[in-house]
């Protein structure tokens, strides 16, 4: 329900790290433009008709990245630019909404200075005001701006989690809650917020939905002018039917209380989704001092999101060993579980073209198996697209045996592949070692390595004598790798499983080998066969062949 306001407040979900656009004035303008215009359709469709065309994440980080620039050249959104999000009705008591700690830092220095603290699930949904009177429900109101929403008393009186009638305490009440989609057993951390915010808010809209309406749930978080006591408030709503209010608001002490809480909460089922916790002071001001921006008894400590929207400075190519070219992008730095994420692969060239990014395009990243970033695709792309253009497709298995300056890039990836643990397993030289080596030594071709002297080695200008030394150390222990493992370093195009079943021991022995032969091993078909008999007989491959002979290469 905070999208105005959660959305613009979110810097500590990764955009303290972006930097303002190296734009000129006239650019800045239309770029900011257009993604207005893009939130405002969004916006005007998710408070008019309930629907969402995006995730409520990528709506929320897709606002602040429009403050942020908004921020950078100097403008402020008028009143014609914001969505019409407010209402007809005055609310009885203004919803002051959450101010975001940044951090567990902030937080806790802002716990400091308060007594009595109170800790809740922050739960996914749309805000709502209900007044009671004589003990009756009267009037249900959206949030809309904080001071003035929409009448939503007619679907209020159709869900069955909201009370019609109250008594004692409650009689005459307003309370501020949270109106959600119920769920079984929701996990947040496994299943994300499953954009339970815009199914609530599109039941609310529609005009007729009384099966969409039975799936809403109530969360009271809000009673002005209740009890002093929340023990009190919380006996007086659970007698009244707001159960969930008194299961799901615990006393803390300690920032430990409070972060253990919100991590309890993060992996454990609930009924409805959240999008972190709330923590607030049981003492309030009187209600009629409210106002929407301004509730300093209150914050929220939100969880990291599971993926953010990132701008793409630059696209990249890089040739692999075996040839093929990837595609990079260079983005404006995110944070995704406490990893800094700068660059994310976009694949192969053609996946490239089908994704269709380019720089200024803002992207969904999250981190696949094993922390590596993945793009999870295209939320919101520029107005003035230029895309660079990829190399010609001229490498292939059997070139950059030997190396050129056309062929650096393919040449240093095979020799960060032939020092990797899959071939000669070469600790302590990655790629730029070996753009150190490759460009003090004047490398001929692959294995030109082998012939470096320890002298040389410890003059090499960018490492350190010891570590020369070390290298030179490492290079002989890769002499006595068996022959299998030279095999995969010179980059055969044969899976491991053919060349472990073939169990030649010798480059002699391969040669002898036909297409029909290679065939009968696993994973080879007819493609592969010929690729590799092919490789086995290209004049490049037999000349290192023997030139590993000569250095008595085990098998050569």
């Amino acid at each position: 329900m905070w999208r105005w306001t959660c959305g613009l407040m979110m810097m500590w979900c990764g955009y303290a790290l972006a930097v303002c656009p190296v734009w000129a004035p006239a650019k800045a303008e239309q770029e900011m433009a257009a993604l207005n215009a893009q939130l405002t359709r969004w916006s005007e469709a998710y408070w008019r008709e309930g629907a969402s065309a995006v995730s409520d994440e990528v709506y929320d980080q897709l606002s602040a990245r429009l403050k942020q620039w908004q921020r950078c050249f100097s403008q402020e959104r008028t009143a014609e630019e914001a969505p019409a999000i407010g209402g007809a009705v005055k609310h009885p008591v203004a919803h002051t909404g959450v101010r975001k700690m940044a951090s567990k830092a902030a937080l806790e220095q802002w716990m400091r200075t308060r007594q009595g603290l109170w800790v809740q699930p922050k739960v996914d949904g749309v805000a709502v005001t209900l007044v009671y009177r004589q003990g009756r429900l009267v009037r249900a109101i959206s949030r809309g701006d904080g001071l003035k929403g929409e009448d939503w008393t007619a679907k209020a009186r159709v869900i069955a989690a909201i009370p019609q009638q109250t008594q004692g305490p409650l009689a005459n009440s307003v309370l501020q809650g949270e109106i959600f989609w119920r769920q079984d057993n929701h996990i947040q951390q496994r299943m994300g917020g499953m954009n339970a915010r815009a199914k609530a808010a599109g039941a609310m809209m529609r005009q007729s939905d009384g099966d969409a309406l039975a799936h809403l749930g109530l969360f009271i978080w809000e009673w002005p002018d209740g009890p002093q006591t929340m023990p009190e408030r919380l006996a007086a709503l659970a007698a009244a039917g707001f159960r969930l209010t008194a299961d799901w608001t615990l006393p803390v002490n300690t920032i430990g209380d409070v972060e253990q809480r919100r991590a309890a909460w993060f992996s454990a089922p609930l009924p409805f989704a959240t999008d972190g916790i709330i923590i607030r002071a049981a003492q309030e001001p009187a209600g009629e001092r409210w106002l929407p921006g301004e509730g300093g008894w209150v914050v929220a400590w939100k969880y990291a999101p599971a993926s953010q929207v990132a701008q793409v400075k630059t696209i990249r190519f890089a040739v692999g060993r075996t040839g093929k070219v990837a595609v990079i992008a260079a983005l404006e730095p995110v944070v995704l579980d406490d990893k800094r994420v700068q660059r994310v692969s976009l694949g192969s060239v053609a996946r490239w073209r089908a994704l269709d990014i380019a720089p200024g395009d803002q992207i969904l990243v999250s981190l696949a198996g094993q922390g590596i970033p993945r793009v999870d695709g295209v939320v919101w792309r520029g107005v003035d697209r230029q895309k660079p253009s990829p190399p010609v497709p001229r490498y292939n298995a059997l070139t950059c045996l030997y190396a050129s300056p056309e062929c650096m890039a393919q040449f240093i990836a095979r020799l960060v592949w032939l020092s990797s643990r899959q071939a000669l397993d070469i600790e302590g030289v990655g790629n730029a070692g070996w753009q150190i080596l490759y460009q003090a030594h004047h490398f001929e071709h692959l294995f030109s390595w082998l012939q470096l002297t320890p002298a040389q080695l410890q003059a090499t200008p960018g490492l350190s004598p010891a570590r020369g030394l070390t290298l030179w150390h490492r290079f002989n222990l890769a002499r006595e790798q068996p022959f299998i493992r030279w095999i995969v370093a010179m980059g055969a195009p044969l899976a491991q499983a053919a060349l472990k079943a073939a169990g030649d021991r010798s480059w002699q022995a391969m040669r002898q080998r036909s297409e029909a032969d290679w065939r009968t091993l696993p994973g080879m078909g007819e493609e592969k066969a010929r690729q590799i008999v092919s490789w086995l007989h290209h004049p490049q491959v037999e000349a290192l062949a023997g030139w590993l002979a000569g250095l008595r290469i085990p098998g050569f």
